[in-house]
Parts: structure tokens; sequence; C-alpha cells
């Protein structure tokens, strides 16, 4: 049954959550903790939720992502992400954030857990003394101090390990394509150029990688053959990268030492599988993935993932979003009154060009798909502008898509501009903007037909200036002047708010908010009298009034008619009606009129 409207977010927990984490977000938003949902249960409510808090039995398919209208984020109390799917939430445009930094030291100190317990017999002995045998000889074990670990994986948990494995004296060798020889190093790690070198030196192999389709049975039957027989493997990853079949082969055939494995395949595993009988095998030691589930860990990813969550549905972007950029927080900063500038451009240009009435004979412009968006001045030194090409294409799509219930942000704007066929060139320019009153502008270009470099379907998002601008031909008549022309809108942020400071051809400043009606008229004497009468009439207040006069640079290029036109650009206080606007444009010389809401 659906659940009643609420006025603050909802945020659904069906998993442990520590109580601090809970505590951050009770204070905000309406939580839910109901545990032991079936997937039936959790899919009949979750349209009901902003947010999802999850560990990692909850699965979070493409089926239930369909149903979450109005989910914004998936948050994942540890590292793996492994139970969600990651594609659907993009193509909905739900973030989806884990801790990836919370549970490190526990999962690194509990692979050495592993690692000293498979060394000495640790397991096997706890169940030999306890059955009442005082088997000392069976249960020689070997020393750590001297062995060869062998780490696949360099990333913070495998780093972590290599620095607590070299206060026991081992040596320490690696593989990871991806990992930073300054980092490996300073932990007296010896990178290794392959897998097979790994095996064929390593007493002791730990793996520390994701499970993806790379590294799924990346070690099986014959990566276990290369290996020492006295080799011991630890897994306190991901279930699924080691062959349990192969191992439990290798264990009983004597050609590998041991293992110490806290992940499996299926979790739990089912009777009569090869990860139940590893478990029962006298040379593992196993737990039931244990890696993170230390009072610490637990405390921290739970305090992490909550305080993403609180950012998110608060407006902010994320620390550790799968599917997102990262972005520093001074960055962020910056970028954040930008972003809602970007928007609003959008916006603007959308229903200026898509809303506009016109009186007979009046030269319009069609909406167009092509735009170039340049940042200039400070702008353009910043390492990302996602946010900013995310803000354009919600400005662009929301105006016209609203009803379709999209949720357009910097997860899927990409994806959203590609499948509606919008193309977006960014380019940057370091111009000098010092002598005005900010140090960064946007201008927004839309283009009236394609480049060369832009006859494909793809998205094009380029930082280069020098982006190709040559207008294709075509086999169609010749457009009119005004079908030619580049659609232009700029705009500036002074003092946190957003200002618009051109609108095609004409230059004038005008916060973008409320309810906003567009003239373009012939600049004499009495049209705001006219309009104001008319307005007046119709029980519409003007709340402010901006004049925009045609841009300076445009000024020797307009024909003696055009030179005399300027831009109303009046905040009113409600909708203004269709009979109302054709009223504008019957006489009185207003050409055209848009009606913007912001």
């Amino acid at each position: 049954m659906p659940l009643l409207p609420h006025s603050k977010p909802r945020v659904l927990i069906p998993e442990k959550v520590s109580p601090d984490g809970l505590a951050l977000l009770k204070g905000q938003f309406d939580v839910d903790e109901k545990k032991g949902l079936s997937p039936e249960e959790l899919k009949s409510i979750i349209s009901d939720y902003e947010a999802l808090i999850v560990r990692s039995e909850t699965k979070v398919t493409a089926e239930l992502l369909e149903a979450a209208t109005k989910l914004k984020v998936v948050a994942r109390a540890g590292v793996g992400v492994d139970n969600v799917d990651v594609g659907s939430a993009t193509k909905h445009g739900i973030i989806v954030v884990n801790s990836p930094s919370g549970n490190i030291n526990a999962a690194a100190e509990h692979t050495i857990a592993l690692l000293m317990a498979v060394a000495r017999n640790v397991g096997d002995a706890d169940a030999s003394i306890k059955a009442g045998k005082w088997e000392r000889g069976r249960l020689v074990g070997v020393e750590a101090k001297g062995k060869t670990l062998g780490i696949i994986g360099l990333g913070k948990v495998g780093l972590t390990v290599a620095r607590i494995a070299n206060g026991l004296g081992m040596r320490l060798i690696a593989y990871d394509p991806y990992a930073n020889p300054n980092l490996a190093a300073a932990a007296s790690v010896t990178l290794r150029t392959s897998l097979a070198e790994i095996l064929k030196e390593a007493d002791f192999l730990t793996l520390h990688t994701p499970l993806i389709a790379s590294t799924r049975g990346m070690i099986g039957k014959a990566e276990l053959a290369t290996m020492k027989p006295t080799a011991r493997i630890l897994n306190v990853a991901r279930g699924g990268m080691i062959d349990e079949d192969a191992l439990l082969e290798a264990l009983n055939a004597g050609t590998i030492g041991g293992a110490g494995i806290d992940v499996f395949t299926s979790e739990p595993p089912q009777p009569d599988s090869s990860a139940t009988r590893l478990i029962a095998h006298p040379k593992v030691v196993a737990t039931p993935h244990l890696g993170a589930s230390t009072r610490e860990a637990q405390e921290n990813v739970s305090i992490d993932v909550c305080e993403q969550v609180v950012s998110i549905l608060n407006g902010d972007l994320p620390r550790s979003a799968v599917n997102a950029p990262i972005i520093l927080p001074e960055e962020y900063r910056t970028l954040a009154p930008f972003v809602a500038l970007v928007e609003k451009m959008g916006s603007l240009y959308t229903q200026h060009y898509t809303s506009k009435f016109a009186s007979p004979g009046a030269s319009t412009k069609s909406f167009r798909t092509t735009f170039d968006i340049t940042y200039e001045g400070a702008l353009a030194s910043l390492n990302t502008t996602k946010p900013l090409f995310a803000a354009l294409v919600k400005g662009l799509l929301t105006p016209i898509t609203s009803s379709d219930g999209l949720n357009i942000n910097i997860v899927n704007a990409e994806l959203l501009a590609k499948e509606r066929g919008i193309l977006i060139n960014e380019q940057r320019s370091r111009e000098n903007v010092d002598e005005k009153p900010y140090s960064s502008f946007v201008t927004l270009r839309a283009r009236a037909t394609r480049s060369p470099s832009h006859q494909r379907s793809d998205l094009s998002r380029s930082s280069s200036p020098s982006a190709a601008r040559t207008t294709a031909t075509s086999q169609k008549p010749a457009a009119s002047a005004a079908e030619n022309e580049d659609q232009v809108i700029q705009g500036f942020v002074s003092g946190n708010k957003p200002y618009i400071s051109r609108l095609d051809r004409f230059k004038g400043e005008f916060v973008p908010k409320g309810t906003l009606l567009i003239c373009r008229n012939y600049d004499s004497v009495g049209k705001i009298g006219f309009v104001g009468s008319l307005l007046g009439k119709a029980g519409v207040n003007i709340g402010s009034m901006a004049v925009a006069p045609l841009h300076e640079d445009l000024e020797d290029a307009a024909g003696e008619a055009e030179n005399n036109e300027a831009l109303m650009i009046l905040g009113v206080d409600k909708p203004v009606g269709e009979d109302v606007v054709k009223g504008l444009i019957a006489g009185e010389g207003v050409l055209e009129v848009s009606v913007i809401n912001f």
C-alpha cells in the first residue's frame, strides 16, 4: 500500500546502519528501518523513497530501480557495489555511492589474521584440541618472516596489507597495472609486470581487486598449477575470483598448502557446494565475510554513506560516487553558483525559443539541438566542468520533459542528451575578464547547422577552443538571415547570484527567477505604458523591469528597423495567459513575446 505523502525526503534502510549514522539522517529526513524485506516487498514500497541505504545482502536490481521513481541515491555501506546494478542506476539518474575507505584497515587486518591462522594451522589446531586431541607433531606451521607475499591489486587495502606484512619481515611483490610506483616503493613493494610472475614466486597470495569480468575466476586450475605446493591463498576481497572447484581439487591433491577464505561465490554457501566443502577442509581457515566486520569499520562506513546521502538530498555532490566524477570540495564551491546559472541559461533557451508568440511578419528563430558552451575567465582553469555540462542538459530538457519524471543530473546527462540528439561542444577561453565586475562568464551559442566535425550521432564534449565551427552545406534553399544567425545567451555570477547579460542580439542584465515576460519591441515612446496597461487590466503585477538594447557589436550590422529594437524583460507575479500575450503583439510595435518560468 503506498505511503502517505511526506514533506521531508524519505530514506529506506533495509539493513543494519550504526546509530551515529542514523542520527545524521533523522535530523533532516524521514527514516524507515525495515529489515528482512523480501525482494517483492522492497519493490512494492521503493517508489516512496528518495534514498536507499544497503550493505551487501540487499540486491538493487534493474527491476527494483525501474520501480524507484523518486530515488536519487543508492548508498552502499562498504566498498563493493556488485549487489547494485550501477548501469541501470546511471540510466535513471540515480547516484550510487559507497564507502571505499571506511573499512580499509579492517579488511587489511583480517587478511593478516587469516595469513597467520593459515601459516600456523590455527583452524585445524582449534578443532583438534577441542576434540580432546594433542597433535603438536602434525600441526607444525611456518613463519611469515622471510616469506614472499604476493599481492594482486595494490589499492588502499592492498597497500595497508603490505605495510603490516612489511613489519612482519615479509618480502613483498605485487601485480597491479594501475599501481602508483611511488606508493609501492614507499611500502617496500616490488611491482611485477604479470600475474604469472606473482604466482610462481608467492609463498602467500592475497587478492585485493574488485569483482569484474576480467577478475572473475582469475585464479583457476591453470594458475594454481604454477604455484608452489606449499603456497597459501588468501581472499578477503570478493567471492568468485578464485575457482572454488579448482582450489578444492588442489588442496585435496596437496598441490596447494592451504587457504584463508572470507568470501564465497554464493553467500551463504549452498549445501553440498564446493564452497561448503572448502569451509570444511582441514587446510582452510574460513570466516563468514568478516573482512569489514569490526565495530570501528561498521561505524565508519555507516557514517560515511549517511553523510553522503545528506549531501545529495541537500543538492550537493557526493565524495565517493561510483557513477559520477569525483569533484574536489573547493572546486565544487567555485562551480556551485555557475551550476545554477547554466541550468537557468538552458531553461531560458528552451522556453524562449519554444514558447514565443510573434506578430505577423516578424522574424523568429526556432529551437536548435547543436550547442557551443564556452567558459571564460577563472572557470576555464577548473579540472572538470561536468557539473556545468549536466546543468545545461537539465535546463534544456526539463521544460519539455518535466512530465516524463526524468531525474536529470551529473550521472545521466550525457546519456540523455545523446538519446535526444543534442550535441554539446564545451570550450574554454582564458581571456582576462578582471576588468569586469565578475571573474568568469558563460556563453551558450546555438548553431543553425552542425559543422562537419559533428555529423555523427554521438555526443561531442570537447575542451578545445579550436573546435570546428564551419557551417555544413545543405541542398535545401538558402535560409533567411535569422535562420542562419547563432542564438546566444551569456551570463555571469555576482555575489553568488546568477545574471543573464545577453539574450540573442540584445545586451542587458537581469536575474533569471520567477515568471518573466520577455518582449521584443521597437524602442520608442509608449511601449512600457502599453504593456503595463494591458497587464494591469489582466490583474498581472510587474515586480521588476529591465530593458536590453541591441548589443553594441551588432549595431553596425543591423538594419535601421532592427537597430531600433530592444527587449523588455518584466518580472511578473503570476503566469500570463495566452490571450494577454496575443493582445500584446496585436499592435503598438511589440514584435515578439515569450513567457519564461523558473
